[in-house]
């Protein structure tokens, strides 16, 4: 599919938008879902974009750039895994596959754009301890400038000469090493579905992941009454806490009130 110069610009202001909007107004924020929607939108698969973005997003549930790390950009790659599946009609997988390469190696830029923040902070430091406040305010925009630019180029790159190139290297690819990308992006949910249930307490609350397994798996039901039975469950789960926690205070003041 050849896009547009148009759509090859619309959806590079989207992805600088996306970083800039992510890590100042934070109106999207991290939303890998909308953002690849969008993008699929723009090229005329909207489908394919909430495929991929769900799948990327479910990926990134529990992940988290602490203390000025970085981790892979999660919203990128579903942006450059719907640009890729749109462009070369390719197995979402692919496109899942060849997105979370893109994200991981945005890692880079993201650590050069921090490391030239810095002497941006700096700069602008001198500038405002010498009193030239209007420097001082101009210098501040080149950190959204560098931090959109980290996501904006990546994107173009992909948009202007992705489709050609990947389906040039997709054309000599072995079958096999195809259908085990398609095999990766179906695993990648699965292993981050795995990374978050570590950090919740699944071993306390196993039975209720039961219940929803079968509700989901061998009953057929849809995500939305899943998830309605499980905001029921947790809320007689709260309420029962919630009524313990008054009567083990009631009993610790009836016990200080005979002690005295």
């Amino acid at each position: 599919m050849q896009i547009a110069v148009w759509q090859i610009v619309l959806i590079t202001v989207i992805a600088f938008f996306y970083r800039v909007d992510r890590l100042g107004t934070q109106v999207c924020n991290y939303n890998a879902v909308l953002y690849s929607w969008i993008v699929g939108l723009i090229l005329g698969d909207g489908m394919t974009g909430l495929i991929i973005g769900a799948s990327v997003q479910l990926m990134s549930l529990g992940v988290a750039a602490l203390a000025g790390s970085s981790v892979p950009d999660y919203p990128l790659a579903g942006m450059v895994g719907t640009a890729v599946c749109v462009m070369t009609g390719q197995d979402e997988g692919v496109g899942l596959a060849v997105g979370i390469a893109v994200g991981t190696l945005a890692v880079q830029l993201d650590v050069i754009a921090k490391t030239l923040n810095v002497f941006m902070a700096h700069k602008q430091l001198a500038y405002g301890q010498a009193g030239e406040y209007e420097k001082m305010k101009r210098i501040t925009f080149i950190g959204p400038l560098l931090f959109g630019l980290t996501d904006a180029l990546p994107m173009l790159v992909v948009l202007a000469f992705g489709g050609d190139v990947v389906n040039a290297i997709l054309s000599v690819v072995p079958a096999w090493f195809t259908k085990g990308l398609s095999l990766a992006g179906g695993l990648l949910p699965v292993i981050g579905m795995g990374a978050l249930l570590t950090y919740m307490p699944a071993k306390q609350y196993f039975s209720f992941l039961a219940i929803g397994f079968v509700l989901s798996a061998y009953l057929g039901l849809s995500i939305l009454p899943v998830a309605i039975l499980g905001g029921a469950a947790a809320y007689e789960v709260y309420k029962s806490l919630t009524a313990k926690s008054a009567n083990e205070s009631a009993l610790a003041n009836e016990g200080g009130l005979e002690d005295e």
